[in-house]
């Protein structure tokens, strides 16, 4: 399989800009786009008939095709607009009292972290920050970290699969068994996963996990998942409450109200395309050739990289010279410069997160290098 330059048009990326921040929001390829508008045609040549005849089967389907593709039964899989969506579900489902504790990791994702103050706030209970160990932590001092911080009174543990910023793969297998082994159960933000790493979620065993379908995986925008285990499912539900209210776990989240599914309903051509550029093989060159652009950029800027194989996907994290506060500025300044590269300030220092798709090849990371040699 050709992978770089040689499959670009595949998508329509605009030619003169250096696109290298897949992590972010994705990039639809233009057969998925296709297959989203056939759906929207289909749904207004007659909308009643489409909403009341067409979609039920169909939203079904298309959540089987995802569950298979995740290792899980579809029963267990309902749609969502974004993982961020999928953890508001979980958490503000939940019912805590005062003094209980919900389990981060300090790198937690800004949205999520957001999330669990909100019910904090609401319910008395109290978010605790397990430290993370950076920026080349093992993943046995990962896992300790989390286990440390589990008390008596831990409720749950919401625990990234690939951090954000820091664009670390986790150990997710061990933290769920850990932190199950105590008696807590785990939702799993796994925003960055489907796509980006291999997965099987009935081996997995988490009591949910999130995860977007419009990052890695190449879907439309605004298209998530949520996947609960049978047993973590009776007293679930979603933020928006409709006429599914107390009908089962995808009664109630199949219909929210009158919106448009042409996202999830195109997962499937997502999936197909996924499949043609390689799946596995796929991945696993993506998570390679970041590797290898990290050491490239790391050099060209005499620092180092962060995360490293064990803990790696198919992004990379640089550092950058200079203090941290600097990382908006240093932001700002690639995007006025025609690339989409972020820039976060994690430990006091800037760093560099690169995303590696198949559209990508190492010529945009030397690329990138030159762009930061005006930029810092």
């Amino acid at each position: 399989m050709e992978y770089g330059r040689a499959i670009r048009g595949e998508w329509g990326l605009d030619a003169d800009f250096l696109t290298l921040n897949h992590g972010s929001y994705g990039a639809t390829p233009r057969v998925v786009l296709a297959a989203q508008d056939a759906w929207r045609a289909r749904m207004e040549a007659q909308p009643s008939r489409f909403f009341r005849a067409i979609y039920p089967e169909a939203i079904r389907a298309a959540a089987g095709k995802l569950a298979d593709f995740l290792g899980a039964q579809a029963g267990d899989v309902a749609f969502a607009e974004n993982a961020t969506a999928g953890c508001n579900a979980v958490l503000r489902s939940l019912r805590l009292a005062p003094g209980d504790e919900i389990l981060v990791l300090a790198h937690v994702y800004g949205a999520v972290r957001n999330t669990v103050r909100f019910v904090c706030e609401r319910s008395g209970a109290v978010m605790v920050e397990a430290a993370m160990p950076f920026p080349r932590p093992l993943p046995d001092a990962i896992t300790e970290a989390v286990t440390s911080a589990i008390t008596p009174r831990t409720r749950i543990a919401v625990m990234d699969h690939i951090t954000s910023a820091s664009a670390l793969v986790l150990p997710i297998a061990d933290i769920v068994a850990a932190c199950h082994v105590r008696g807590v159960p785990v939702l799993v933000d796994g925003a960055h996963g489907p796509g980006q790493v291999d997965l099987d979620l009935t081996a997995l065993d988490a009591d949910w996990y999130t995860g977007n379908c419009h990052k890695w995986l190449n879907a439309a925008k605004g298209c998530a998942f949520l996947w609960a285990r049978a047993d973590r499912q009776a007293d679930l539900h979603p933020v928006t409450i409709s006429h599914g209210y107390g009908q089962g776990f995808t009664a109630e989240f199949d219909w929210l109200g009158t919106y448009d599914p042409s996202a999830y309903l195109s997962v499937p051509a997502a999936l197909d395309f996924h499949a043609r550029l390689g799946g596995p093989a796929l991945r696993a060159r993506n998570a390679t050739l970041a590797f290898e652009a990290a050491r490239l950029l790391a050099a060209r800027l005499g620092t180092e990289t962060g995360g490293g194989n064990a803990v790696s996907g198919a992004m990379g994290l640089v550092r950058l010279p200079g203090d941290g506060a600097r990382a908006m500025e240093l932001r700002e300044a690639l995007l006025a410069h025609g690339t989409d590269t972020p820039v976060s300030n994690l430990s006091g220092a800037p760093w560099l997160r690169i995303s590696a798709q198949a559209y990508n090849d190492i010529a945009d990371f030397e690329r990138l290098a030159d762009i930061l040699a005006k930029v810092v």
